[in-house]
């Protein structure tokens, strides 16, 4: 690899957001296209992040960390990526449901997700059902992230799914729930496309659902 990508890679699996953002400026300035320093630099970085938290070498606050650092480095990436006309590999409504407002899980599997080049609309904590279904159709988005971390406000899931039929947007989305209480058969028993246990494995449930 590319030294200066090498080095973009290393210092976001470190979680050092000062050492990324240095990495992505050197990389802009020495001309090297935007798409590899996506690519080859922050994505690959964050699916080796992925595979450590999975073989349990790295846990939550790693995790966080060194997607926070990613985060930095895409910013600066960023008007790069549109005046090259990179595109998203696709859109993504995320929010944890109505009623709960617990944000680490959903914000971590949005920087994940970004990671992994989608692009994200995080909607936030404590959504209303109608608010995930009209962000769906004002954005064009193709998945939709539910969060809950209280089994009492794991049925606004249902009502979500619900309200995305309403609005006539549920056949252009898939969608993922997740979240401590939330299990494979009650992903079934609502109908959601998919359940995801952990940050890691939603970013490859997304890939697989598309």
């Amino acid at each position: 690899m590319e030294p200066t990508l090498q080095a973009i890679y290393d210092e976001v699996i470190a979680g050092n957001r000062t050492g990324v953002e240095e990495g992505v400026r050197q990389a802009v300035a020495a001309g090297l296209p935007p798409a590899r320093i996506l690519n080859e630099g922050l994505i690959s970085a964050m699916g080796e992040v992925g595979i450590r938290f999975e073989r349990q070498e790295f846990y939550v606050p790693e995790m966080l960390v060194a997607a926070r650092a990613m985060q930095s480095g895409l910013a600066i990436l960023k008007p790069q990526l549109v005046a090259g006309g990179i595109r998203a590999v696709a859109k993504v409504v995320l929010g944890t449901v109505k009623g709960d407002l617990h944000d680490i899980g959903n914000s971590l599997v949005g920087m994940m997700l970004e990671g992994a080049g989608f692009e994200i609309i995080d909607l936030g904590t404590d959504v209303p059902p109608a608010r995930f279904a009209e962000a769906v159709r004002e954005h064009g988005a193709q998945l939709v992230g539910l969060s809950a971390l209280l089994t009492t406000t794991m049925q606004s899931m249902r009502s979500t799914i619900e309200a995305l039929e309403d609005l006539g947007v549920r056949g252009q989305v898939k969608v993922m729930v997740g979240g401590a209480p939330v299990t494979d058969v009650f992903a079934k028993e609502i109908g959601a496309d998919g359940y995801a246990p952990d940050a890691s494995r939603a970013v490859a449930l997304a890939k697989d659902l598309l």
